[in-house]
């Protein structure tokens, strides 16, 4: 009787089924040192076994060939199939990208078919054109801009596998802002529409549209993934710049680990590379693991942004802004001078000391000069100063008090509002104030909450809307904003509002109070007043508000860097065109404080009627 030898390595999931895991015998521990020095990101987990993420597993695939032992290699059976599976996808979009073919063209009857009998809702000519796109590769990226139509053109993606017989379930990873459109399409798309949910405490076996936000992940990585396996599945990355940080994220992570549990992925997004090449990179290893990074690495390490995009051309398919037909809009950069106590207290912070600056310089180190606190205080030093609650508004005296001789630096900063109106402040209200004579509602950006309080007091004749993360009734004031004609300015924060609302019926004007470096946060934002839908010759503007000398003239630089890597490598021309603001002089740069009186005074009256 032939005693069968003990596998020299054994190559299969890890108890989550996740993740791979190598288990090398006893007298193979040195052999498996070496190889775990080899491969990307690999850990020993003890003496004997090696734990990879997928990603990094097929990354460094290749490491195996020079395994000292490869007849005694033993791969289990579903890893060995997911593997070979995901390999064989590489090799296809190499294919692709080697010998680039012309994109499909469907006549109408073509997609009807390939969609189904089951399929119900219309489709735009460039819809159509992005699902036959898609539907020629084995996984596929969608990064059309916003208003283009990409939860449907996802759904009609998924509509066609499942009616090939390739899937039978879909997963939507989204933000919890986008649960609504996901819901709906889902509903309004199909004759006899599937069973689709936003997934509880476990997911539904029974659920065939599964929805889940980005922040459920990691919690739920070993459920999600027993559902994937429990039927053939497809699975859909909405806003899937969130992951961009990819293994380095927790959201990547999580993503990257149940992408090669499905048999189709769709990434969707219309800010891909916020913040340059490595989150395209992260955002292609989900579709095509092990792949995808290197791919777009090659593609643009020789600096030309224009090569790199025909390269990479043939894995996504794009529908830009100028493809929508919506009319041009126009963005302008006002730059603002501060009042003489705003820069001298800015300069102390970031170190340059008047001999007054120099009796509190302890109190103004101790503040810091981290990026966001800089960003406050080119607006106004005193949202640094911690108020009675958190979110207390700045409150201006108008009009102002004469500034003490004898009083610190410190102390003046503190109380900076009796001395000085941030000149963004009044810029911002000018701007409100000239759209409200003419009938015309202003979106207001800032990245801070007390800067939202505080312009909803200085606006309070305009009865604004406000929504930011602490706002309860966040759906009341958008309802507001939309259908109150007295209701004629929104405050809101990118990070809350930037993504999965739509305000471009009833709004044409949006102003940036202040902005972070986040490129696509940005972009999403703007998008939320200049998307499908509008009607001819609508006059879209936008104003971003800088003061010159501060970290807003830093933050303009890198986002122009930022988009123009964006707009090249997508080949997107809109998106370029933001990349190189046109400067527009200060509308409020002739307003002196009795000026800023009589509008106030003004703005009591119309609220006080």
């Amino acid at each position: 009787m032939t005693v069968k030898a003990e596998p020299s390595l054994q190559i299969g999931f890890d108890v989550s089924r996740t993740k791979a895991v190598l288990r090398a015998g006893e007298p193979y521990r040195s052999d498996l040192t070496r190889l775990a020095a080899r491969f990307p990101g690999g850990g020993l987990r003890g003496r004997l076994t090696l734990e990879l993420s997928l990603d990094d597993f097929l990354v460094g695939i290749d490491v195996l060939a020079d395994w000292p032992h490869p007849e005694s290699v033993n791969w289990d059976d579903e890893f060995g199939a997911l593997v070979g599976g995901v390999l064989d996808d590489a090799d296809q979009a190499e294919r692709q990208l080697q010998t680039p073919s012309p994109a499909p063209v469907w006549d109408d009857a073509a997609v009807e078919a390939a969609l189904g009998s089951a399929w119900r809702a219309d489709l735009t000519e460039f819809q159509r054109r992005d699902i036959t796109r898609l539907l020629s590769m084995q996984h596929g990226a969608n990064f059309s801009v916003p208003g283009a139509g990409k939860t449907r053109v996802g759904l009609a993606v998924y509509a066609a596998m499942r009616e090939r017989g390739e899937v039978r379930r879909l997963l939507v990873v989204s933000p919890k802002s986008a649960y609504e459109s996901w819901l709906f399409e889902s509903e309004f798309c199909f004759k006899e529409p599937p069973l689709a949910a936003v997934m509880e405490k476990t997911p539904d076996p029974r659920v065939e549209i599964l929805i889940v936000n980005y922040e459920r992940l990691d919690k739920s990585l070993t459920a999600l993934a027993s559902w994937l396996r429990g039927a053939p599945s497809m699975v859909i990355l909405d806003e899937a710049h969130r992951m961009k940080l990819g293994a380095q994220g927790t959201y990547g992570s999580a993503c990257m680990a149940l992408g090669p549990l499905s048999r189709r992925r769709l990434i969707l997004t219309g800010t891909p590379a916020p913040n340059g090449a490595r989150d395209l990179e992260n955002l292609l290893s989900f579709v095509w693991p092990g792949h995808g990074r290197r791919v777009v690495t090659q593609a643009v390490a020789g600096g030309d942004l224009a090569h790199a995009s025909s390269v990479l051309r043939p894995l996504f398919t794009r529908t830009t802004k100028n493809e929508l037909g919506l009319p041009p809009f126009e963005t302008r950069i006002r730059r603002l001078k501060m009042p003489d106590l705003h820069r001298e207290v800015y300069d102390a912070l970031v170190g340059r000391f008047t001999s007054r600056a120099e009796a509190s310089r302890a109190d103004f180190d101790a503040l810091g000069k981290a990026m966001l606190r800089l960003l406050m205080a080119a607006t106004s030093p005193a949202l640094l100063v911690e108020g009675g609650s958190r979110y207390e508004p700045l409150t201006y005296q108008v009009p102002p008090l004469e500034v003490p001789e004898d009083e610190s630096l410190y102390s003046l900063m503190r109380n900076l509002p009796r001395h000085e109106l941030s000149p963004k402040y009044k810029e911002a209200l000018n701007i409100v104030a000239k759209n409200a004579a003419l009938g015309r509602k202003t979106l207001v950006w800032t990245t801070f909450v007390r800067s939202i309080t505080t312009m909803e007091k200085l606006f309070a004749g305009y009865q604004p809307a406000v929504v930011h993360g602490g706002t309860p009734d966040r759906e009341e004031q958008i309802r507001r904003f939309r259908e109150d004609p007295d209701c004629q300015v929104l405050i809101s924060n990118p990070a809350t509002l930037g993504e999965g609302i739509s305000l471009h019926h009833v709004c044409h004007d949006a102003v940036y109070v202040d902005r972070d470096f986040m490129a696509g946060r940005f972009l999403q934002s703007l998008d939320r007043i200049h998307r499908l839908g509008l009607a001819p010759g609508t006059e879209t503007r936008v104003t971003v508000l800088a003061v010159e000398g501060t970290i807003d003239e830093v933050v303009a630089m890198r986002l122009e860097d930022k988009l123009e890597f964006m707009g090249r490598i997508l080949d997107d021309p809109s998106v370029q065109q933001l990349a190189d603001l046109e400067d527009e002089p200060s509308g409020a740069a002739g307003m002196d404080m009795a000026d800023v009186r009589a509008l106030l005074r003004h703005v009591d009256a119309v609220a006080s009627q």
